[in-house]
């Protein structure tokens, strides 16, 4: 009977894990995208007007196909890539943001002071204190450096963070292999906006980064405490046709 009752406890831990083990090697972020928008919706808590998922990291093995594909999804690259341009000019106001796009969406003029300034302008945030170029820097000096490091969130500056909290921990760069690969680390990561365009911006910097430092561009590491979907983009899932190959090709 003992030995009953721990086969039946034993199968039953197994049979959870294997439920409960999340997929975590993407070959980029169109699938990565459309495998935890599923997980979301399905094994999500209900979260402050979001499903979330915590303390979720995963791998994304070619970067550099960054493109949001997912139809239902209806990405706009022209945006991704505006914003990326916003970051590389280091300036932080929306207006810049305007004369790139065209216009600044509603989101940025929320989160922007009096001045029309944001907290959250990656590029402005990876040149405070040369902090990209000392970055550069160390890895050109030091392949096996482990300080290769921006950081972005502050908690010693929470009083500037009235309006705009960054998202973004930090992003750390380590060669292994002769290969360049980086690790963002994100207090909160909203699927359906935040984790399309920072990808996008993200590996934009590791290609940067790579180019400036002789690298091949590695994997991408993606870790969030928060992974969730707001409760207006639930239900918006379009399963593909081949669904065995697409469940395949998250694999990479």
């Amino acid at each position: 009977m003992v030995q009953l009752n721990y086969g039946l406890k034993l199968w039953n831990y197994i049979n959870f894990i294997m439920t409960k083990t999340w997929i975590n090697k993407f070959r980029n972020a169109d699938y990565a995208f459309d495998y935890w928008y599923q997980i979301i919706e399905k094994y999500g808590i209900k979260f402050a007007g979001t499903k979330a998922l915590f303390n979720i990291g995963f791998e994304l093995t070619h970067p550099y196909e960054r493109s949001i594909s997912s139809g239902y999804r209806n990405w706009k690259q022209d945006y991704a890539f505006a914003e990326w341009e916003w970051y590389l000019s280091g300036d932080r106001n929306i207006k810049k943001l305007g004369e790139l796009y065209g216009k600044v969406p509603e989101i940025w003029k929320y989160m922007a002071d009096d001045h029309g300034n944001v907290n959250s302008n990656y590029g402005w945030q990876w040149n405070r204190m040369y902090q990209l170029d000392y970055v550069i820097d160390r890895l050109r000096l030091d392949k096996d450096t482990r300080q290769a490091t921006i950081s972005i969130y502050d908690g010693k500056e929470h009083p500037l963070y009235h309006r705009d909290t960054p998202c973004t921990y930090a992003i750390q760069f380590t060669i292994v292999n002769d290969k360049l690969h980086m690790c963002v680390t994100m207090r909160s990561n909203d699927l359906w906006f935040g984790f399309c365009n920072d990808q996008y911006c993200f590996s934009q910097l590791q290609e940067l980064v790579a180019s400036e430092t002789g690298y091949e561009i590695g994997s991408y590491f993606h870790f969030a405490h928060n992974l969730h979907l707001y409760e207006r983009d639930l239900g918006k899932f379009k399963r593909p046709d081949n669904l065995a190959q697409r469940k395949a090709d998250y694999y990479g």
